[in-house]
Order: structure tokens, then C-alpha cells, then sequence
């Protein structure tokens, strides 16, 4: 009896151990751990007959950042402002830039310059 009762706790234990390994895996996802951070992430969508382009811009840090400026490259630029901590924002280059870079800056030193990505074509999705 005493080794079921050995062999019980010592999965209890082992449980208890992944739980928290896996808790704080989690916990840095969703608790930013820097003051200043940005997400940014440039999304091509080719269709038939256009070609749609997004750039989401997310704050993953803990405080806002101010005097965000978005460049599309080709002269296009946009001044987005202040982004709070957690905000997300969606923008588009306008129609006739080239998308093939996007550059954003903001102050305490961030600047992130990411390529555009296509989105993976799935069947019977548009445009596959």
C-alpha cells in the first residue's frame, strides 16, 4: 500500500512540476517584460486581380510609445502617433507603393524594418 501511495504522489508532484514550467511559459506571452517593445508584422495578400497589403503594428511593451512614424518605402510615409501599451493597429501602404519593406520607428530608440510576407494559400480560400 505504501508504494501506490509512493507512486501516487510522486506523479502528483511531477504534475504539479509541468504546471509550473508550463504556467510561466505562458506568463511571458501575456506579461510584457520590457518597457519598450514593438510587434510588427507585413502581410501580402495577392489575389487574381490585386494585390492587398497590411502591416499590423502591435505594443508589447509595458508603457506607450510615442512618436510612432510608419515608411512604406517610395516617399510613403505615416505618423501614427502615440500607440498605448497593448494596442494593436492595422494599417495599408497606399495603392500604388511597390511593398517591399516597411520600416517603423518610435522614440526610446525602436525601429524594426521587416520585409513583407505572403499569406499561405490554402484550397478553396480566394485568390487559390
Amino acid at each position: 500500500m505504501k508504494q501506490y501511495t509512493a507512486i501516487i504522489g510522486i506523479g502528483i508532484g511531477a504534475i504539479g512540476i509541468m504546471a509550473v514550467v508550463f504556467g510561466s511559459d505562458i506568463l511571458k506571452l501575456s506579461i510584457s517584460t520590457q518597457d519598450y517593445d514593438i510587434f510588427v508584422d507585413p502581410i501580402l495578400d495577392k489575389q487574381n486581380l490585386f494585390v492587398m497589403g497590411r502591416v499590423t503594428i502591435q505594443n508589447t511593451g509595458s508603457q506607450p510609445l510615442t512618436n510612432v512614424h510608419v515608411n512604406f518605402g517610395s516617399g510613403d510615409t505615416l505618423d501614427l502617433g502615440t500607440i498605448k501599451a497593448g494596442q494593436k493597429i492595422i494599417v495599408s501602404p497606399p495603392p500604388e507603393n511597390p511593398m517591399e519593406f516597411v520600416m517603423i520607428s518610435a522614440d526610446n530608440d525602436i525601429f524594426v524594418n521587416k520585409a513583407y510576407r505572403e499569406m499561405p494559400k490554402m484550397v478553396g480560400m480566394m485568390g487559390s
